[in-house]
């Protein structure tokens, strides 16, 4: 099976080529990238020396693509992947919605004349800020804890599921991601091709550009390891602020599954996540890092962030009973995969700005 990647250069698109290459199988991985972020050419070097077949393109462009040979699948794991894009000052708005949303569009022109299955990592923020700002919550263990009730939908001791709100705002990233939800489920329907979405929680791991809007815990790790300031922002600077982590080799064994098997009255769209297990709030991360780096001080402050929650676990329940999926790797692995890295790559994150 040929398989382009879009954004093979970035760190969710570079760990997913690695990692089909590195498990053998019938797989052919075609990567596209437009090389803009920092950290992406070290990338392109290492993924070239295992045989990946690279292309220097941008998916806004789409004479870009006209070049590309056949494929059978399209995984669309390029993005501008910030919260904060389009309002941070390091992308316009206007770059985050060609990038994120008429990006997808060319791609999936791709699709629709080369006859390929798409499958797009969609994102967690696609879920209402509103909605989950208004949660009722509780402090366990240095924690958020949603206080689960009838009248919230899609809410349960296991995180949100597809059913909770949608209803902006969502951020103009999140807006974008869920238009091309939308798009590409549009497009699958009406010329007639496999879609899947795939709405993941956050993803981390060794060699992540880390930055404080994204990347939270290889952010938050490589900055403990070389003391470097650190802030509990917002919610009254406690650092309870809660998140779930995934590692992107674990999607490899559902896109497998995705791009194999017949749909048989699936549901498109399905969270991805490490879920309750895999969730940890800053507060606690610290604690880990603690132990595992020695102390260091982490000041408060209570401004929130725009665009910042306090609470956000994914329930991938749907993606269990549809694809007997589950993560692989647990939270304890991919924070010390995190540790190794930093330790042997102290100046990661000045490489990545």
């Amino acid at each position: 099976m040929r398989i382009l990647l879009t954004g093979a250069c970035g760190f969710v698109g570079s760990t997913l080529a690695r990692t089909w290459v590195e498990r053998g199988g019938p797989h052919t991985i075609v990567g596209l990238d437009n090389l803009a972020r920092a950290g992406s050419e070290e990338n392109r070097l290492s993924l070239r020396r295992l045989g990946v077949t690279l292309f220097h393109g941008d998916i806004r462009l789409p004479s870009d693509l006209e070049g590309l040979p056949d494929v059978d699948w399209v995984v669309e794991a390029a993005a501008n992947p910030s919260v904060l894009a389009g309002t941070d000052g390091r992308a316009s708005s206007r770059q985050l919605v060609e990038h994120n949303l008429i990006g997808t569009l060319n791609v999936l022109e791709f699709c629709r004349a080369r006859r390929a299955g798409f499958i797009l990592l969609s994102t967690s923020r696609v879920y209402s800020i509103a909605a989950l700002a208004s949660l009722d919550v509780t402090v366990r263990d240095e924690a958020f804890q949603p206080v689960v009730t009838p009248n919230v939908s899609g809410l349960s001791t296991a995180g949100i599921d597809e059913t909770f709100s949608t209803e902006p705002p969502l951020s103009l990233y999140g807006a974008t991601k869920l238009a091309s939800e939308q798009l590409a489920l549009e497009y699958g329907e009406t010329f007639g091709f496999e879609v899947w979405v795939n709405r993941c929680g956050v993803l981390a791991g060794a060699g992540q550009f880390g930055r404080g809007d994204q990347g939270i815990f290889s952010y938050w790790i490589h900055r403990w390891a070389r003391r470097a300031p650190l802030a509990y922002i917002g919610f009254g600077g406690l650092g309870h602020q809660v998140r779930d982590c995934l590692h992107p080799r674990d999607l490899v064994p559902l896109l497998d599954r995705q791009m194999s098997a017949a749909p048989r009255g699936r549901r498109r769209v399905q969270n991805i996540s490490g879920g309750a297990a895999g969730a940890w709030s800053l507060r606690q991360l610290s604690e880990w890092c603690a132990t595992r780096f020695g102390p260091h001080a982490v000041s408060p402050q209570a401004e929130p962030r725009r665009f910042d929650i306090p609470w956000l676990v994914l329930d991938s329940a749907r993606a269990r009973d549809q694809w007997g999926w589950t993560p692989e790797s647990s939270r304890q692995s991919i924070v010390e995969e995190i540790a190794r890295h930093a330790e042997a790559h102290p100046d990661w994150l000045d490489r990545c700005e």
